[in-house]
């Protein structure tokens, strides 16, 4: 399947086939879930570009999150660098970017998106939690949406754009409000916390009793309103794939419901997730993808 994509899109030179094939496997190992999406509903044209997209996304996510911050500052200035270069000469040494380039050619539209995400990526570099709701809003703004535009660009219909890249920015906030709470655990161990001070407060949820891991019924209204306001932005955003052509409303509308599982099984948790991230249910994950996919094959 994945050679006949390579064949449907056009990319035929042999160490080009090789570029993207290295995101490939980079994307599957990495956003495992995702990629089975992908691979299983969209159309064969276009499947090879969503991976190079996804695959950049998730190599600067990495180089923006790994290591000490002075490692991280100029692993990023680096990284940031062989971008700008490769826009500006149309060459590159890197596979990633190599495919980047020419999903670019194919997908004019990627090109400023991609600069979009350069000029406030750093935003990430500066994290250390957020006092407020506002900071919280501000950072969607800087940096999810930036980065989730990567990939929905190459979605994006010809007419109502504007209410497509609402609509996108109400799914990303639902999504990385549901990511923060949900990894509660990894990011007290980290040191930072995705749920602003200002709301932690609100519940009387201490950093103190966080960090001693007590799983207290403040802690579970907590996590149930931060959960509730996330499922309320994916339910709002499940008018998403109403906008875009027929052959990507399958996708769009599995992601959708696949964050909606992972809130319920976040919410089925409560407190207990101090102790590690929920997970959608596996049978409910497959019916979610068998079923979107019925649906796109009785589009065609």
């Amino acid at each position: 399947m994945w050679k006949q994509s390579l064949d449907a899109a056009g990319i035929r030179e042999p160490q080009l086939r090789r570029d993207y094939t290295a995101q490939r496997r980079l994307v599957a190992r990495a956003r495992r879930s995702s990629y089975l999406a992908a691979r299983l509903l969209l159309p064969r044209p276009v499947l090879p570009h969503v991976v190079a997209a996804t695959a950049l996304m998730h190599h600067s996510d990495n180089v923006l999150d790994t290591g000490p911050k002075p490692q991280r500052i100029a692993a990023w200035a680096s990284w940031e660098q062989q971008l700008r270069k490769a826009l500006e000469t149309g060459e590159a040494d890197v596979p990633l970017i190599r495919a980047l380039l020419h999903t670019i050619t194919d997908n004019p539209r990627l090109r400023p998106a991609l600069e979009e995400y350069l000029s406030t990526a750093d935003t990430d570099l500066d994290f250390n939690g957020f006092t407020t709701e506002s900071d919280y809003q501000a950072y969607v703004d800087a940096y999810s949406l930036p980065a989730f535009w990567l990939v929905a660009v190459l979605l994006e219909p010809e007419t109502d754009a504007g209410r497509y890249r609402a609509l996108c920015r109400t799914f990303i906030d639902g999504s990385q409000r549901l990511d923060f709470v949900n990894d509660l655990a990894e990011d007290l161990r980290e040191g930072h916390l995705g749920i602003p001070t200002q709301t932690l407060e609100r519940f009387s949820v201490s950093m103190e009793d966080l960090t001693a891991g007590v799983q207290s019924p403040a802690l579970g209204e907590l996590v149930t309103h931060e959960v509730e306001t996330a499922r309320a932005a994916l339910h709002t955003a499940r008018e998403l794939p109403t906008l875009v052509a027929t052959s990507h409303q399958a996708l769009l509308a599995a992601v959708i419901d696949i964050e909606l599982l992972t809130a319920e099984a976040a919410l089925t948790c409560g407190a207990a997730l101090l102790q590690g991230s929920a997970n959608p249910p596996l049978p409910g994950t497959l019916r979610a993808l068998r079923d979107a996919r019925r649906r796109a094959r009785g589009q065609r």
